[in-house]
């Protein structure tokens, strides 16, 4: 099989592959072309042609974890995405009050893992609880500040099970 073949068979499909996990179209493209650089490059080698379909996926999802690694490397931990997320969690409706009224150690969890932007391990680790745990109680207050914009601002759940909607709340007029 030759590379022109690889592509017409799989190129569409890699291409929404990528787009998918990078959400942009410059990008995709970019990580598209070097697959299928590699690919044309190391073809010969493939030695069963019945695994094509999943060494061509396995060299998408390479180049993807390259773009990642090389991206984390110019953005600092402290850097605009938790400026943003504390910009956008202190913009929504009630959220502040909402907070407050979770119980202390979940809202420490919610503030570290959402507002700070630390990973659920490492706030596992620096509160001596277990990754499972931290889990659940992030599960938990989901549910619970849901619940409140639901009850409080008039949003609903899609079918996604996401807050949906616009502030209709006598708190924030």
């Amino acid at each position: 099989m030759q590379t022109q073949e690889v592509y017409q068979t799989y190129g569409n499909t890699l291409y929404f592959f990528i787009l998918k996990k990078v959400k942009d179209k410059e990008v995709a493209n970019d990580i598209l072309q070097n697959s299928f650089v590699k690919i044309h490059k190391n073809l010969p080698q493939l030695k069963n042609a019945q695994k094509l379909r999943g060494w061509v996926f396995q060299i998408a999802r390479n180049e993807l974890a390259n773009y990642f690694v090389e991206e984390a490397r110019y953005v600092s931990p402290n850097d605009t995405n938790v400026q943003a997320n504390e910009a956008y969690v202190s913009g929504c409706c009630c959220f502040d009050r909402f907070m407050d009224q979770l119980p202390k150690s979940y809202k420490e969890v919610i503030q570290l893992v959402y507002v700070k932007g630390d990973k659920q391990h490492e706030v596992a680790k620096t509160l001596g609880l277990s990754l499972a745990n931290v889990k659940a109680i992030i599960r938990k207050s989901k549910a619970l500040l849901k619940e409140q914009f639901i009850n409080c601002c008039n949003y609903t759940l899609n079918s996604k099970g996401k807050l949906v909607g616009e502030v209709d709340c006598a708190h924030c007029e």
